[in-house]
């Protein structure tokens, strides 16, 4: 039996429609479990295979765990979702099938299902999607119909396709957040230009800083201002490059000399239209958390680690000693320290050191 317009309606377009939103599948199953008037329809999708691999489990309808848990916490292994492993997918199995090798077993679990209100149990198993694995189940107080298995066994292509998608949108959105963390923690800024060096895209931090450093907003759509004629024209040039057929290797580019502004240009990747990515380092201000994880990685005491930040940014031991409030022979005592424990041999190696910890991270 093929799905109905009707079915497309309310069960498609939800299903589809999760993907964009919070919703994790809510409306499809909670509309399943309406069109199938069953007790409990829940999607489980586990990644990977051991024993303790993360399952999850979307469902609409009763909580059969918890309710099995009030009942007798016991009764929770009524539910245990071992024996899924050994369906065909594609396939739709009812609760009898489960354990047509084991009819003790089976006798009991159906004792147990129906202390939980179940009398009959669909389950299709979704073909495997890389390292994941799902299955589609319906759970009833009355016994489960033809209709109930044709319509999960024509919804399963369907939700594979959207498991699909689903799974690789969580995937990029991992990698999106972990790269943008990873740029901010390490002071760099990001914006996108087009062949005509346009804005595209512009990282929010590199516009508060451009806001509040060279006094003004940049716009999408229209280009950097304010950079000097030279620099204009080797960013117009650089965009039209890297949005070229070869466009070759990064280059750097001096963007604004005071206060500094330095750039790496290259071709995007990924992108729906070829466009030049901007990387900008942005001024990595000391802050005390840096501080306080210099100290803890070294094991040094917290103005040593203060001192060691402040060398790190660029002063003198002369001007870390008056920003710290120290004598210059009390600072030239703490560097003699530091540079002993921490195995360098002068200012520079120390530098080098701290430049590469992730303590200065921001």
């Amino acid at each position: 039996m093929a799905l109905t317009s009707r079915d497309e309606t309310d069960l498609l377009l939800p299903l589809f429609r999760s993907l964009s939103g919070n919703e994790r599948f809510s409306t499809f199953l909670e509309r399943l479990r309406r069109r199938t008037d069953a007790e409990y329809i829940g999607l489980i999708q586990r990644v990977g295979s051991s024993p303790h691999a993360e399952v999850s489990e979307f469902h609409a309808g009763i909580d059969l765990r918890v309710r099995a848990q009030e009942d007798d916490p016991l009764e929770t292994r009524a539910l245990d979702r071992f024996h899924y492993d050994n369906l065909r997918p594609g396939r739709v199995y009812s609760m009898s099938e489960f354990f047509d090798h084991d009819p003790v077993y089976r006798a009991d679990r159906a004792r147990r299902m129906q202390g939980l209100g179940i009398a009959d149990e669909r389950v299709v198993r979704i073909p495997d999607i890389g390292d994941v694995t799902a299955w589609l189940v319906m759970a009833r107080a009355q016994p489960c119909t033809a209709a109930d298995s044709a319509l999960l066994s024509n919804l399963a292509p369907y939700v594979e396709e959207a498991l699909r998608a689903h799974i690789e949108l969580e995937r990029y959105r991992v990698r999106a957040s972990v790269s943008v963390q990873g740029l901010a923690r390490s002071a760099t800024a990001w914006l996108v230009m087009d062949r005509e060096a346009r804005l595209l895209f512009i990282d929010p931090r590199l516009e508060v800083w451009m806001e509040e450093t060279l006094g003004y907003s940049p716009r999408i759509g229209e280009r950097l201002r304010d950079l000097g004629v030279q620099t204009e024209r080797e960013l117009m040039a650089a965009a039209n490059h890297f949005t070229g057929e070869e466009p070759g290797p990064p280059r750097p580019l001096l963007l604004n000399e005071h206060p500094r502004l330095e750039a790496l240009l290259s071709a995007t990747t990924d992108m729906p239209r070829r466009s030049m990515l901007v990387l900008c380092r942005l001024p990595n201000a000391r802050t005390a958390e840096s501080v306080e994880r210099l100290a803890r990685l070294f094991d040094l005491p917290r103005r040593e680690a203060e001192l060691a930040v402040a060398l790190n940014e660029g002063l003198s031991i002369a001007e870390a000693a008056g920003r710290m409030g120290l004598t210059l022979e009390t600072a030239r005592n703490y560097s003699k320290r530091l540079y002993a424990k921490l195995g360098v041999r002068g200012q520079a190696e120390l530098v080098r050191l701290v430049s590469d910890s992730v303590a200065v991270m921001a």
